[in-house]
């Protein structure tokens, strides 16, 4: 008995992975956390522009009229980058798209705009992230799709992609300006 205590490294090991594996294969995404936003009013906030600009952004540029698109985005953000095409298309098609700079400084956030375009109605400046702590942000890039309540009906983590764009957020677009 004493010669197989050797294997009770492997079992648990082996059990563990077992529990590993099924976890990953049985369709839970645990990459996918739930968002204490969706159906919440957004947060009270009031964010100074970035310099040169005549106003920042502030929760009652949320209210009313139809849905609207929060874009949370840094400079030093290279996922911001990769999806910021697609934030400058809806743009363009006519959504209004609404920018948080999350913990950038402000020269290099107007550099990259002065670059890379500005999608956006408004910009608020948070350089400390106190803002994005208010709305439940776990990283950069996120969006958040407003409803002309004020409420948040939608919260995307990451880069947005033509599928995310497609699948989800044009028909909740569609339904909320309905």
């Amino acid at each position: 008995m004493r010669r197989l205590w050797f294997l009770v490294p492997l079992v648990l090991f082996l059990g563990l992975a077992g529990v590993f594996g099924w976890k990953v294969t049985s369709g839970d995404d645990p990459s996918i956390l739930p968002s204490t936003m969706v159906d919440r009013p957004v947060p009270e906030f009031d964010l100074p522009p970035l310099p040169g600009r005549e106003s920042g952004f502030a929760r009652a540029d949320l209210v009313g009229g139809g849905p609207k698109l929060v874009n949370v985005f840094a400079s030093w953000c290279v996922p911001c980058l990769a999806e910021h095409p697609l934030i400058t298309r809806l743009s363009e098609e006519g959504v209004p798209v609404y920018g948080i700079n999350y913990k950038d400084e402000p020269p290099d956030a107007l550099a990259w705009l002065e670059r890379h375009g500005d999608p956006y109605a408004a910009i608020g400046s948070d350089p400390e992230g106190d803002a994005g702590i208010d709305w439940g942000l776990t990283g950069v890039p996120e969006a958040y799709l407003v409803d002309a309540e004020g409420r948040v009906r939608y919260h995307y983590r990451g880069p947005l992609t033509p599928e995310i764009v497609d699948e989800r957020l044009r028909p909740l677009l569609e339904d909320l300006a309905g």
